[in-house]
């Protein structure tokens, strides 16, 4: 049984991230309205807070979490939830979903 509350879709987009100690690369590899996963080569501890740029093709910039929160880390892969972003950013996020919903396209 599903229990999340947003749909996460698969998707490609290459990430930075930043934090306490931490500056990294990865990909992000589902994102949903509230959240993403990211795989990297980086370690990233559980309950880190980072800021999050997502490289989503078709926009013009990265699209900017000011504020993420790691809510599991295993191997190679983190989870994130999204704590804080601009209104601006919010709607780019919107969108982004919104696009890669099924029939999205049709």
């Amino acid at each position: 049984m599903e229990l999340r509350k947003y749909p996460r879709f698969r998707v490609q987009f290459r990430s930075k991230f930043s934090g306490e100690q931490i500056d990294g690369e990865g990909k992000a590899i589902d994102l949903s309205q509230r959240g993403c996963r990211i795989e990297s080569d980086l370690s990233v501890p559980a309950s880190s807070i980072l800021e999050l740029r997502l490289y989503v093709p078709g926009l013009d910039w990265p699209m900017r979490v000011e504020q993420a929160s790691v809510k599991w880390a295993r191997g190679r892969e983190f989870g994130l939830e999204f704590v804080r972003l601009l209104p601006k950013e919010e709607e780019t996020l919107h969108r982004v979903v919104k696009d890669l919903e099924p029939g999205a396209h049709e």
